[in-house]
């Protein structure tokens, strides 16, 4: 049998490069450069920014604009567009992935795997049946047919057509 290796170059920024203490949920929002930054959609209080190292094509994660660590520290105003922009983010996924299933999570504190423990956001997950999404964690691989400013401009467009 041959021996096959998938190849993620672009993963080696992420693993190797410069890390810096910004909270990318404060930041991003504040450059204003929408498409740079990868914020798909914003609302009053919350937004929806494509995870710049996704699992999937149309790994997405919704965050609050203020920067609060824990989901009960977010007012009923706030945690109702959260949780508005996290369905309406399913439907704009659905609707230009065609997933077969979705795996949603809010990673609470450094313990609980979030990588930003300081800023809560939930990640909205597209998957199918086979998919590799969760090779990184075994083989350190992640396999993605679709470039993220491709990805960027379809669900952007989703979320602008959406009622």
């Amino acid at each position: 049998m041959a021996n096959h290796r998938l190849w993620a170059p672009w993963r080696l920024q992420y693993l190797t490069g410069d890390k810096t203490d910004e909270c990318i949920f404060c930041t991003r929002p504040a450059m204003g450069d929408d498409e740079r930054t990868l914020i798909v959609h914003r609302g009053d209080s919350c937004y929806v920014m494509l995870n710049a190292y996704p699992y999937t094509n149309g790994h997405v994660m919704v965050a609050p604009y203020d920067h609060v660590a824990d989901l009960r520290a977010l007012d009923a105003g706030a945690a109702a567009e959260f949780m508005d922009l996290t369905q309406r983010s399913l439907a704009a996924v659905e609707q230009v992935y065609s997933p077969e299933g979705f795996n949603l999570g809010v990673n609470m504190g450094a313990v609980a795997g979030a990588g930003f423990a300081e800023h809560v956001h939930q990640h909205v997950v597209p998957r199918w049946k086979g998919d590799t999404s969760f090779m990184p964690v075994v083989g350190d691989t992640l396999v993605l047919p679709e470039v993220l400013p491709d990805s960027w401009a379809r669900l952007r467009q989703a979320f602008a057509e959406a009622p």
